[in-house]
């Protein structure tokens, strides 16, 4: 796909060409939104936000990087929903669920022994736990740097802030989840465990 004639055709009213670039960047999106808000459902909800928002405002995208563009729209759309979640908390029909395996949605592989799969979405788990436990401003720049990959600079552009709050924010945030995660060091595998001298 040619990112920049897709856009163009998007700017120009073509909605095939719009519903292209969200076919490239949904699972990006998603990936930002689940560990953000925590919940695959809100992440689900906050990422429908984002891309009706960004349909309605693709007019406004004035160059630069787009993925960068469209990340700002689903971090602000993720802000919007945990705002709106502390105002009216609700219980997800999923935890009143009978059996809660049925709702499962992490992907197994094949290649992966089931110990070594149980062991890894343990400690994920454990590490989405204290993600989301980081103040929010903190929470998107890790997720957005040690999850999604992104520099520094590209986290400036998507949060709108300069870069020595991205790095300030980062390593605070870091700190903070390193401290949650030394205090629970019986919950992972032995190999991330701390050796006692």
């Amino acid at each position: 796909m040619d990112e920049s004639q897709t856009i163009q055709q998007a700017q120009s009213g073509d909605l095939s060409a719009f519903n292209r670039l969200v076919m490239a960047y949904q699972s990006t999106a998603f990936n930002v939104a689940y560990r953000v808000v925590g919940s695959s459902d809100a992440a689900a909800d906050a990422c429908q936000d984002a891309f009706i928002k960004a349909y309605k405002s693709i007019q406004q995208y004035q160059g630069g990087s787009f993925k960068s563009w469209l990340l700002r729209i689903v971090t602000n759309t993720c802000y919007d929903h945990l705002r709106y979640s502390k105002r009216r908390p609700a219980t997800s029909l999923e935890n009143l669920a009978d059996n809660p395996e049925e709702h499962n949605t992490k992907l197994v592989s094949e290649s992966e022994p089931p110990e070594e799969q149980l062991l890894r979405g343990e400690l994920g788990d454990l590490i989405q736990v204290g993600i989301n436990q980081l103040p929010e401003d903190q929470r998107v720049i890790v997720v957005l740097s040690d999850i999604q990959g992104l520099s520094y600079q590209e986290i400036a552009e998507i949060i709108d802030q300069p870069l020595g709050t991205v790095k300030s924010r980062l390593s605070r945030g870091r700190s903070r989840l390193r401290d949650f995660l030394l205090k629970r060091q019986e919950l992972l595998p032995g190999q991330y465990r701390l050796k006692s001298e």
